[in-house]
């Protein structure tokens, strides 16, 4: 995915070798990517790294794509080597379950904190040598009379160096070629199962999939991701092609004590699935002595029908057997109405209990995570808006403080 025209080229000059760090929001697909369903994947605020001589070129490509400039900040004058002008550790990735061409633009993530997550695997494999692992469980996770099908898939990775975190990302690269004869490009895809893997043997890794399915805008007939296809369909035993793991955005803070606000639709539970078997499950607890949570996790759930609500019994379990430091909260927008009479969605509950929400927000040891449809972000940001209001807080300032303080994490397609 990274593209290494965008922002690399060589700083000739001792002042073209200066670098600036641009904070960017609202990136989104150019003209040409909308006309093929194209999106890209998000998450809050992106950081990039740009040298002098780039920086005109760097600030009309992020115009073209939607974004929008709220910080230029020097990061002193150096010389820099040809190919180190601009930092590789993350890039605007393709989004989950897309039909994507290569992202065009690469940015780095906000730094972590000193001493935090400081050993994160990144890019054990490559597109262009993956890790060959090998399906063991495929099962269906909507019930019946549910919308759509969503896969939860378990694969053996026991024979290579693959390793993750929770709240990291895999790609997988789909059988065949594309209309043009080329190689499929890989999708990436939230983990959700922890770094230990569902049977807490460190040999496999999971993913939560939904089948994507819509009407062409032209046609009208029905068109299915290739990628999403090929994994819901895939059978025990058949070969999968694997990299990474990528992302820094998504990952758990370190302190046992946190409150972790988790705010989802759909497929978007994967990583928050993944921090809560880290949490709670018995299996886990046994195999993490030194991570033993004692704070508040809070899971808002956004889904169309009840037999889609993924995971059920099992979030269910974790509620009953820990009612001080597990709370779960659906948003089922088909079967309950929100407080003007409408479908309740996600940002509803979130009205709902924003009071109780901002409260929580501004503890200093609360993390807040958004995955899933990017759609939900603008009510979430209004209802939170209007309570901060009400204490005199500019909610969007207070926001971009969180991000920098590492508490405010988004990824969204």
């Amino acid at each position: 995915m990274y593209n290494p025209s965008l922002g690399g080229g060589a700083a000739n000059t001792a002042s073209g070798s200066r670098l600036f760090q641009y904070e960017v929001v609202g990136l989104r697909q150019n003209a040409d990517n909308e006309k093929i369903n194209y999106s890209i994947r998000r998450s809050g605020s992106v950081f990039i790294t740009v040298p002098y001589n780039r920086m005109n070129d760097m600030m009309r490509q992020i115009a073209r794509l939607g974004g929008k400039i709220i910080g230029i900040h020097p990061l002193g004058a150096q010389s820099v080597p040809k190919d180190k002008a601009t930092s590789t550790t993350a890039e605007i990735q393709p989004t989950t379950e897309t039909e994507a061409e290569q992202a065009p633009v690469e940015a780095t993530e906000p730094k972590p904190k000193a001493k935090a997550h400081a050993d994160v695997p990144v890019n054990i494999y490559r597109p262009n040598s993956p890790f060959v692992g090998q399906c063991v469980s495929n099962e269906e996770l909507v019930g019946e009379g549910g919308i759509g099908t969503v896969r939860h898939l378990i694969f053996d990775i026991s024979g290579g160096d693959l390793r993750y975190l929770e709240g990291q990302s895999i790609g997988i690269i789909p059988p065949g070629n594309d209309n043009k004869g080329k190689p499929h490009k890989l999708r990436l895809y939230s983990i959700a199962s922890t770094r230990h893997g569902d049977k807490v043997d460190d040999k496999t890794v999971s993913l939560c999939v939904r089948q994507l399915e819509y009407k062409h805008p032209e046609t009208a007939e029905m068109v299915y991701g290739v990628c999403s296809t090929y994994l819901c369909k895939i059978n025990v035993g058949d070969d999968v092609k694997i990299t990474g793991p990528t992302g820094k955005e998504m990952l758990l803070p370190e302190d046992t004590n946190a409150n972790v606000i988790m705010l989802a639709t759909g497929t978007g539970i994967a990583p928050f699935r993944a921090y809560l078997w880290r949490m709670f499950k018995e299996d886990e607890r046994k195999a993490n002595p030194d991570y033993d949570f004692k704070g508040l996790a809070w899971l808002i759930f956004g889904i169309p029908t009840s037999p889609n609500i993924l995971y059920k019994e099992e979030l269910e379990q974790l509620e009953q057997q820990y009612p001080d430091n597990f709370r779960l909260t659906c948003a089922i927008s088909r079967e309950q109405k929100n407080s003007q009479g409408g479908r309740m969605y996600i940002q509803d509950r979130v009205a709902e209990h924003a009071e109780e929400l901002w409260n929580l927000i501004q503890k200093g040891n609360t993390h807040t995570y958004i995955c899933g449809l990017k759609g939900m972000e603008g009510g979430i940001d209004e209802a939170l808006s209007a309570v901060a209001a009400k204490d005199g807080v500019n909610w969007s300032d207070y926001q971009r403080q969180l991000k920098r303080e590492g508490r405010w994490h988004v990824e969204t397609y």
